[in-house]
């Protein structure tokens, strides 16, 4: 057992009993990468599954400078107010070359980090795609678990697919700033057929009049798009953080989003085929742990990356190859 560790009974009962110091124990556990922590934190969240999935998820993202970190630290303020539980993972940008991230959401939410409603979680994504940390999933069970009514996911939104984030919270907001028209054009179709609303942000002083048409111009999108499976219509809204207006909105459309796919049974078709997506994404990423830690594949892979610089071999031959060896020597 690793140093510091705590007893698997003390991990489950601290989650359940929403204990905040032993809830981020938890999720270090959860995130770790050695094989004993594995193991430990597979059986901890066996056990807490049962008092899982009760939370609404929300997935936030926009693009850098759109004021993500103000828009949740008073839309979070909101839901406290209101006697809502909640829990911000914060996804911070992990440096490709330095392998480091930032971690700041903490301080650039101070109020609400201070709010005894409320648990900020910082995590580096890790370099992963869709800019959400590789143990994100388990931590929106841990901390349903500890009791949390709502669970932002604010993702990395620096233009890498958001896919992932999707696959995983019930509603997924899109935040843009104002000023719509040529900004437009740069949007990938991709992530507005995904997002379920849209916030202009920033809808206050001289901003006012842009972000009105920002959201004529949005919904004109949104019409050009095919309709939902899940029967909701998506909606374009503004708000201000700094004046406290559409914040409130904001709730109740995810309000109503929810009572809309619950009623229709799309949200419990729509949590399982997450659960699904969560199951082949940890095939493929077990494949490639294993594919990479194989003695053969590490021993053969420097000479196969040889050939395809200097220009001997195709890519697609080398990775034939490789596999060939992998598949050789692996015992099912």
């Amino acid at each position: 057992m690793v140093r510091n560790r705590l007893s698997i009974e003390a991990y489950v009962e601290g989650v359940l009993t929403g204990n905040r110091l032993v809830l981020s124990r938890a999720i270090t556990l959860v995130e770790s990468q050695l094989s004993s922590d594995k193991e430990l934190a597979q059986v901890v969240l066996e056990q807490i599954l049962p008092h899982s999935g009760r939370s609404v998820r929300v997935g936030i993202t926009g693009v850098p400078g759109v004021g993500k970190s103000t828009f949740i630290e008073t839309f979070g303020k909101h839901l406290t107010q209101h006697g809502k539980k909640l829990a911000v993972l914060a996804i911070d940008p992990t440096s490709q070359l330095t392998k480091g991230s930032i971690m700041g959401d903490k301080t650039r939410m101070e109020e609400l980090a201070h709010d005894p409603m409320a648990y900020i979680r910082p995590s580096p994504s890790g370099g992963s795609l869709g800019g959400v940390a590789n143990k994100t999933r388990e931590t929106i069970l841990l901390c349903e678990a500890a009791g949390f009514d709502v669970v932002l996911v604010e993702t990395v939104g620096v233009g890498q697919s958001e896919t992932l984030v999707k696959g995983m919270v019930d509603f997924f907001l899109l935040l843009m700033l104002a000023g719509a028209g040529d900004e437009l054009q740069g949007i990938k179709k991709g992530i507005m057929e995904m997002a379920d609303a849209i916030v202009i942000t920033k809808a206050d002083g001289e901003n006012k009049a842009a972000a009105q048409r920002a959201v004529l111009e949005y919904q004109n999108a949104f019409h050009l798009l095919m309709p939902n499976a899940n029967g909701w219509s998506p909606k374009v809204l503004t708000s201000s953080a700094l004046e406290k207006r559409g914040i409130a909105e904001v709730w109740a459309m995810v309000e109503q989003y929810m009572q809309l796919t619950m009623a229709n049974g799309f949200y419990t078709r729509h949590r399982q085929e997450q659960n699904l997506e969560w199951l082949h994404a940890l095939i493929r990423q077990s494949l490639e742990e294993q594919f990479y830690q194989n003695n053969d594949i590490i021993n053969s892979l420097p000479q196969m990356e040889e050939y395809i610089k200097n220009g001997k071999w195709l890519p697609m031959k080398a990775a034939t190859y490789l596999l060939g060896i992998f598949n050789k020597n692996k015992v099912i």
